[in-house]
């Protein structure tokens, strides 16, 4: 490895620049060795010293040293005549101090050659000159000291948002053990989010990798795959099926982000923190120890930020990817300069450093915009913690709120308590904002781009209806009616297993696929787990999971519903859920395309393990575990994975009803498989040729519509014919009156949102099978979704 050697003026500022620079080291370090002072311990240099740290720090790769100013470059030049061993190779680089500290550290930890290391230390100031407009002088090729980069590729950015907060983080993470030096669009790391997401880059830009190292291929070859697939983001729309293009981050109208109609009380976000008085100066010889205590504070900050990122899929993924940023080293290294160089205070230093990244992505993009609150969520977190107050959060006020905000961090939507968070309104924000994204996540009404929300006063009555985007002040008696209950301590639970007035059971069972997940399930008693979607531990990762892993990852929600039925859903990869690590190619049509089941095709050891794994988990419980493959069209394909699931032991093997063909071909296939399960979102969308993430095709995607209907029909006869269950588990299941239709159709369980088993219980409760059965006929003999609950509706109500 590399060794490096840090030539300064100061043992205080030398320690306290390479302490930074290891914070940024998660696994082996280079040989550091520091020659700062006099032997009489005075400010200044020595070369017998520089000399002494050479030898020390070689460590078969050579010796990188990094110099202060003026006399430090004296000393480093007679040292090298001073060395007792002459072979030790040796480059003096004209790097910026800090910064270059910084680059050679994680350059050398990352393995990278002597030259490699040389170039990453002078290049360190490149990205921060970007950022400010300017430019360095080239060097001249006569002074070169490295070779042109050993790969370069170049890609298409696909996704709509380009890189953002995401998308660098898992870049940053792709490389975390990659033995290359790796720069995009020429002059930026690949390992600073900061400096990817000020790139601006956007979908249908150019993207150009540059690497070398002994894994430059592996380099290329990850963040190429990550740019291709999209960063793992569904493309061009957000989950309510909205596009996305277009929103800005102030909106001139409110936008309904998360879906639900409730009233509540109005509670306030407190004020900001007061921007740090930027004429306090620390003294020089007080500085080292403040950029110390600086690069402490960001790394708590990113530690608190990660802790809080227990729950799986979106919610822990952002929050990862915004405690990245707290450590970011080009921030840090602005940050440290801004204290070395001018005395500022920590907090003044971090406040300033955080403000420019937060100006310089806030003008790159729409996208990127909407991600400067979690900036601002950082700065504010740090300073707070550099001024010994509390840091920023949700107030509780002993009672459910509708919580009113200029905007939210990740941090803090992804804290909030959802028994007692009845919605939330921001005046900022956008459709892909982290607000926005968590709210759905966590099912909790929200509003975005409401003007002056924050001028509410604490206690006013709000009706917010977070489809339409309405929030009203004071509603009428008439206008609450219609909403959710209101101030609901607790969420409401199921307090016996699902069945109609005259005891036909219908077992309700929860969609899970979070930790989050899992609570919200036990909470409301769900019955056992419908749907749980492994995927969310494979999204947003360059290599699959492990075996092990896996296992773990299965024992965690098989633990919980000990004695309980869970039915796990093998890999639905593809369309909206691409995996880099498995190469997929760019597909015009990705619904149509490679996805669900048919990956096992090109990569059947993914599936092999994960039944493997789903095998030995479940013998490590209790649970009552179920397995079925999602996206089947033909029968050779159930009987492939029925064979498959048999050799790994496991009892009880199903299919999901997803297509037009399976629905077709429900009888042959239950003749292979122990239950089926329907997925009527995706079941729709094929049947109706329509995309189920288009709004203007919305109206097709409906679950009432009759066709649908007798599709589904069509599988339960089949069922019925075989005596095996047949479940549901798309959102038609959490409609209380098309869960009647659908048990009156032959359905043996639905499986839904946690939040809503309470309510389908009552409906179910109210009614008997035969009125079920009436229901189902009227909603399949009808012509449309509008009639077909018109008809169900006027059943109800003779």
């Amino acid at each position: 490895m590399v060794g490096i050697v840090v030539v300064s003026h100061s043992p205080d500022l030398a320690r306290a620049a390479v302490n930074l620079a290891l914070q940024m080291v998660h696994g082996p370090a280079p040989r550091i060795e520091i020659a700062a002072g006099t032997s009489d311990d005075r400010l200044g240099t020595d070369a017998a010293r520089v000399a002494e740290a050479i030898v020390a720090a070689e460590d078969g790769g050579g010796v990188v040293v990094i110099m202060d100013l003026g006399s430090a470059v004296l000393s480093a030049e007679l040292a090298l005549e001073l060395v007792p061993e002459p072979g030790i190779q040796t480059r003096l680089v004209p790097a910026a101090f800090v910064e270059g500290i910084f680059a050679s550290v994680i350059s050398a930890a990352g393995g990278a050659e002597l030259d490699a290391v040389a170039r990453d230390a002078e290049q360190a100031l490149q990205a921060k000159a970007a950022q400010l407009g300017q430019t360095q002088p080239p060097i001249e090729a006569a002074d070169s000291i490295i070779a042109p980069a050993a790969i370069v590729a170049k890609a298409t950015i696909v996704n709509p948002d380009g890189i953002h907060a995401r998308p660098a983080a898992l870049i940053v993470e792709a490389l975390a053990f990659v033995d290359a030096r790796v720069m995009v669009a020429t002059d930026r790391s690949a390992r600073s989010p900061t400096a990817l997401m000020s790139l601006g880059a956007q979908a249908g830009d150019v993207l150009r990798v540059e690497a070398d190292g002994a894994d430059a291929a592996v380099a290329v070859d990850r963040i190429l795959a990550l740019v291709r697939n999209g960063f793992s983001e569904l493309a061009g729309r957000d989950r309510l099926g909205r596009e996305t293009v277009g929103h800005d981050r102030l909106s001139p109208h409110p936008i309904g982000v998360s879906p639900g109609r409730v009233v509540g009380p109005a509670l306030r976000m407190p004020d900001p923190i007061t921007e740090p008085d930027p004429t306090i100066r620390v003294p020089e010889a007080e500085r080292p120890a403040a950029i110390k205590r600086l690069a402490n504070v960001a790394t708590d900050t990113a530690e608190q930020l990660r802790s809080r990122s227990t729950a799986a899929g979106t919610v822990g993924q952002l929050l990862e990817a915004t405690a990245a940023m707290a450590t970011d080293p080009d921030l840090i290294a602005d940050a440290s300069l801004r204290i070395r160089d001018r005395g500022l205070t920590p907090e003044r230093a971090a406040w300033e450093a955080i403000g420019s990244v937060a100006d310089t992505i806030g003008a790159a993009g729409p996208r990127q915009a909407e991600r400067v609150s979690d900036l601002y969520d950082i700065r504010n977190r740090m300073v707070s913690s550099l001024t010994g107050r509390a840091a920023p959060g949700v107030p509780d006020p002993g009672h459910p709120f509708v919580l009113l905000a200029v905007d939210l961090a990740p941090a803090d939507t992804a804290g909030l308590d959802t028994a007692r968070c009845l919605a939330i309104v921001t005046e900022e924000g956008g459709a892909t904002s982290h607000t926005a994204i968590i709210a759905r996540s966590l099912g909790i009404p929200a509003v975005v781009g409401v003007p002056s929300a924050t001028a509410i006063p604490d206690g006013t009555l709000l009706l917010v209806d977070g489809i339409t985007g309405e929030v009203i002040k004071e509603p009428t008696v008439d206008q609450q009616a219609a909403t959710a209950p209101v101030l609901r301590p607790h969420r409401e639970k199921l307090m016996s297993p699902g069945s109609t007035a005259d005891g036909h059971r219908v077992a309700l069972l929860a969609n899970i696929g979070s930790a989050r997940d899992i609570a919200s399930a036990l909470e409301c008693g769900a019955e056992g787990v419908g749907l749980y979607r492994t995927e969310l531990y494979f999204l947003g990762r360059t290599e699959a999971p492990s075996v092990g892993e896996q296992v773990n990852a299965c024992r965690a929600v098989f633990s919980r519903f000990a004695g309980r039925r869970v039915v796990v859903r093998t890999l639905d990869a593809g369309s909206d859920k691409p995996m880099p690590f498995l190469g997929y190619v760019e597909e015009p049509n990705p619904a149509l395309g490679v996805r669900g089941f048919r990956t096992a095709a090109s990569h059947p050891e993914l599936l092999h393990d994960q039944l493997m794994a789903i095998k030995v988990a479940a013998e490590a419980e209790t649970a009552e575990v179920w397995v079925m493959a999602p996206m089947i069209t033909t029968v050779d394909e159930v009987r492939s994975f029925a064979q498959g699931a048999d050799d790994a032991g496991l009892p009880i093997i199903g299919v999901m009803i997803e297509t037009p063909a399976a629905a077709l071909q429900a009888e042959l296939i239950l003749a292979e498989v122990d239950f089926v399960s329907i997925g009527t979102n995706d079941l729709a969308q094929y049947t109706f040729a329509a995309d189920r993430h288009s709004a203007s095709l919305a109206s097709l995607n409906d679950p009432w519509q009759p066709a649908l209907l007798r599709m589904v029909e069509m599988v339960t006869g089949a069922a019925a014919d075989s005596g095996k269950p047949v479940g549901v588990c798309g959102e038609a299941a959490a409609d209380p009156q098309l869960a009647l239709v659908l048990a009156g159709l032959g359905v043996s369980s639905l499986s839904m949102a946690p939040g809503a088993l309470a309510e389908i219980s009552r409906s179910l409760a109210a009614v008997t099978l035969d009125v079920c059965r009436r229901a189902a006929r009227a909603a399949c003999d009808s012509d449309s979704p509008s009639s077909a609950r018109e008809a169900v509706r006027a059943l109800l109500t003779t």
